[in-house]
């Protein structure tokens, strides 16, 4: 099949992909299309980011032989735009209104990358599906009965909620949708029934077994104890795989995959602090093994552990994050070599990779769409999926997979809450606030949330022209002025940073920094942050020209 080039005409904002004629646009495989006047209107404002264009610069562009055009036109254009690249006027992501003066694009041109296609989600475990040559109606029938029996067999060797289907080979849509996959070949040499059987995962293809069946010139009578012999092995092996799926970060052992599956989802999550507790535990593992890159991602989860999970309103320095994150990245680099064949510990380094921001995201996608390939639909990958989608600006990507985290999820778990945090702040990146639907008192009430947890994210979550409540607005004055600009810092650090859109970062980080200054004054906010942010420069911080 000959490969296909990415078009190299093409603009990325966000989930839009606009040709470079701004003729037409793609959102999640579906095309948008512009008028003439559309597109003449886009082409001016997406060729001039971030810089106000006036009503009668559009006017001019995209009617300069109409004399009776007006700036009613431009209004008119500007709204239907909107609505064709799903905009929204009061919490915009592409084109801003500047009242009384014009427009300003405002959306983040993201590098021209080949588009990921997300995997696709699991709806089965195992499909078996018989390859036998045409037209042979015998041999069909033969192969009929021995699937049959194989999914019979197999499906009573596993847990009751995994699903076993015997499919057709021209089944592709169902093959492709399920975990693992089966294929028997069959053939006949003069007396003798040749087959072969070949276990793959079903997302990356990977060979997990092959072996052949012996079947000899016996009757189908006999056949009965080769199909529970090639069966039993084929149970053996799928959950041997389950098994190696979770392996590593102190999963249990000695537990059923499903039950790992999970531990390790709460192993990956932000909000456990098994891992700051095991600092010297880890520490001494790792003097006694030294080459154990296991031990040695656990012990970057402990740092990682103390910068996500510290007091955001004492903080931290920047001295000491910088020697953390440092010390982080060397060691998930040296790490690379010797996890290739583990997913969870490469679904680990992902995580850690993008954490630490240091120029890694395509290689951090790499590796987590490699990891969530051999894991197939497992929880503990979802939130990392999400968190690389929403640093593109995929963010109803980025929602769909912390959704399904969610769903997944015991319920009032530390996984549940941590997707749910997750989730509220892609909302608030993508400037969506009016999704925002958090249960009452979800944070306070939840035994894994801590009160520092429940303050930042009512205090994000609530809109600048809202009041926070009292026992929030309590807190946020008793940390005073040194203590909210920790918190700033804290969160631009842990949860902005990432994303390559700077309007997405400010969506996020316009509550809290509203809320603060208001307590506060316009200071508490950093340079570095109103910068990263993309936030305005206070008037009064704004240094002359001629200066």
């Amino acid at each position: 099949m000959e490969s296909k080039m990415l078009p190299t005409d093409r603009l990325f904002f966000g989930d839009i992909v606009l040709d470079e004629t701004c003729l037409f646009a793609h959102r999640n495989g579906e095309e948008i299309r512009f008028t003439r006047s559309e597109r003449a209107l886009l082409l001016v404002l997406s060729r001039n980011p971030h810089r106000l264009m006036q009503r009668s610069q559009l006017l001019d562009a995209i009617a300069p032989t109409q004399s009776d055009a007006s700036d009613r036109n431009v209004d008119f254009l500007v709204n239907r735009l909107r609505t064709k690249l799903g905009d929204n006027a009061r919490s915009p992501r592409f084109i801003a209104t500047q009242y009384g003066e014009g427009y300003v694009w405002i959306a983040a041109k993201l590098p021209a990358v080949a588009p990921k296609h997300d995997p696709t989600p699991v709806s089965g475990f195992l499909a078996i599906a018989a390859v036998i040559p045409p037209h042979d109606k015998h041999l069909a029938e033969r192969a009929e009965v021995i699937t049959g029996q194989m999914r019979d067999m197999i499906a009573g060797r596993l847990s009751t909620d995994e699903s076993v289907i015997v499919v057709k080979r021209d089944e592709g849509t169902v093959m492709q949708a399920m975990r693992y996959v089966l294929k028997v070949s069959f053939q006949h040499s003069g007396n003798r029934l040749d087959c072969t059987a070949t276990l793959r995962e079903g997302p990356s293809r990977r060979i997990i077994r092959a072996f052949r069946l012996e079947f000899g010139d016996a009757d189908m009578a006999s056949f009965a104890p080769v199909v529970e012999r090639a069966s039993i092995g084929i149970s053996e092996a799928l959950q041997r795989n389950l098994a190696e799926a979770s392996e590593g970060l102190g999963t249990p052992v000695d537990q059923p995959h499903e039950i790992r599956q999970l531990k390790a989802s709460t192993l990956l999550s932000a909000s456990n602090p098994k891992w700051l507790e095991k600092g010297r535990e880890l520490r001494d593992a790792r003097t006694q093994n030294p080459a154990s890159a296991d031990i040695a991602l656990q012990w970057c989860l402990h740092l990682f552990a103390r910068l996500v999970l510290a007091n955001p309103f004492t903080g931290i320095s920047r001295d000491e994050r910088d020697e953390i994150e440092n010390e982080i990245e060397a060691t998930v680099l040296d790490c690379l070599p010797l996890i290739d064949t583990n997913p969870l510990l490469v679904l680990t380094a992902a995580k850690l990779l993008y954490f630490v921001d240091r120029g890694h995201l395509e290689l951090a996608e790499d590796l987590a769409d490699r990891a969530f390939a051999h894991m197939g639909d497992s929880p503990a990958a979802l939130p990392v999926l999400g968190q690389l989608r929403q640093a593109r600006g995929d963010f109803a990507a980025a929602v769909a997979f912390f959704d399904r985290g969610i769903a997944m999820a015991d319920p009032d778990s530390a996984f549940e809450l941590h997707m749910r945090v997750l989730k509220y702040i892609a909302l608030l990146a993508a400037g969506d606030r009016e999704a925002l639907h958090v249960p009452a008192a979800f944070f306070h009430e939840s035994p894994h949330s801590t009160p520092d947890l429940s303050v930042m994210v009512t205090v994000l979550i609530t809109p600048a022209s809202q009041e926070l409540p009292k026992a929030v607005t309590d807190v946020l004055k008793a940390a005073g002025h040194q203590g909210a600009r920790n918190a700033i810092e804290y969160t631009y650090m842990t949860s902005v940073r990432h994303l390559t859109s700077v309007p997405a970062r400010a969506n996020i980080m316009q509550g809290l920094v509203s809320h603060l200054t208001r307590l506060h004054g316009k200071d508490v906010v950093t340079p570095f942050v109103r910068v990263g942010a993309g936030l305005p420069v206070p008037s009064d911080q704004v240094v002359p020209a001629s200066a």
